[in-house]
């Protein structure tokens, strides 16, 4: 039987637990397909640590981002043997990736870009889809300051590549400067390490004063009101996650005197609306086709090492994309 991973409990990577499971055969409207790769992303170890929006109902499957090969049956565009990328499009939990053989929502599933291995074809769509919000929502162009916290991961470095094929300014912020050198390597036109210096006055020196276009905030909580305090009139910001796990008090002078837009944003709001993501996912395969756009892969594990793969997940020493290959 295909090797399987489940949580029995929430807790840390010590919970994921390798079972031999039986996969069985896919229901009306459902896909299964052999897995090769496994792209971890953070709202998984925040869903296995028990702090994630939905609980966790036990015994949970995990992961939701994969690249793999149909097995079963033939559905429409589809056929055995075909390599495909899956993509989160149910929750957290509903289904799961984290195996050799796995069942998916065939909604889920859609033919992989030429030219992509394994690894590279995992690393792709939470990303990209995610920080598309600064081209589709903010409309960022030529000469744009774009400030991007937590620069390193992947979808800080996919907005970072973004921004440069759209002829913007990506500046990385990252806490510590040990990142600067890898973070410019990756396309960073400007890094900020936002525990060494004075962030506000550095990207008014940065912006000749002006301030930046759009920040976009994966962070949250009390250092809003720097990243407000850092935009340009009318600026927006988005938020898409809470990685600080504090609370995000409302910025209301920088926003009012600026008048600021606060965006929220989550991958959703591209991957389940069809004719959207059908634009937007044409977009990003033409950015893989031209080399605009290349994942970045930091480090990989096999599917036995997937506790030490969630472990190095969490340590925030990557600089893009973990891959779990099986």
């Amino acid at each position: 039987m295909p090797k399987t991973v489940r949580i029995h409990q929430t807790g840390g990577p010590e919970v994921l637990r390798i079972e031999d499971l039986p996969v069985g055969d896919p229901k009306t409207g459902e896909i299964r397909i052999r897995v090769q790769s496994i792209g971890l992303n953070r709202s998984e170890a925040i869903y296995r640590s028990g702090k994630y929006l939905i609980p966790a109902k036990l015994p949970s499957l995990m992961g939701y981002e994969a690249f793999g090969v149909v097995e079963a049956p033939g559905v429409q565009g589809h056929s055995p043997g075909d390599p495909v990328c899956v993509i989160p499009t149910y929750r957290l939990g509903e289904y799961g990736v984290y195996a050799e053989s796995a069942i998916v929502p065939a909604r889920s599933v859609f033919a992989a870009p030429p030219g992509l291995t394994p690894v590279q074809g995992c690393a792709v769509w939470m990303a990209y889809l995610t920080a598309y919000a600064i081209i589709e929502v903010a409309k960022i162009g030529i000469g744009d300051h774009v400030l991007i916290p937590a620069a390193s991961s992947s979808v800080g470095l996919a907005a970072i590549q973004l921004a440069n094929w759209a002829g913007a300014v990506p500046i990385a912020l990252t806490r510590h400067s040990v990142k600067a050198a890898a973070l410019r390597e990756q396309g960073a036109q400007h890094v900020i390490a936002t525990e060494e210096t004075d962030v506000v006055a550095e990207v008014m020196r940065i912006t000749h004063g002006k301030g930046a276009r759009t920040a976009f905030d994966p962070v949250g909580g009390p250092f809003v009101e720097k990243l407000c305090n850092c935009l340009a009139d009318e600026g927006i910001l988005f938020i898409y996650g809470g990685l600080s796990n504090q609370p995000t008090p409302y910025p209301h002078w920088p926003v009012a005197l600026k008048g600021l837009f606060i965006r929220g944003w989550v991958f959703s709001a591209i991957s389940n609306k069809p004719e959207r993501f059908a634009q937007v996912r044409a977009t990003i395969q033409a950015g893989l086709a031209s080399g605009h756009l290349k994942p970045v892969i930091a480090k990989t594990f096999t599917l036995d090492q997937i506790a030490a793969a969630h472990a190095y997940l969490e340590s925030n020493q990557q600089i893009g994309k973990v891959v779990v290959t099986v």
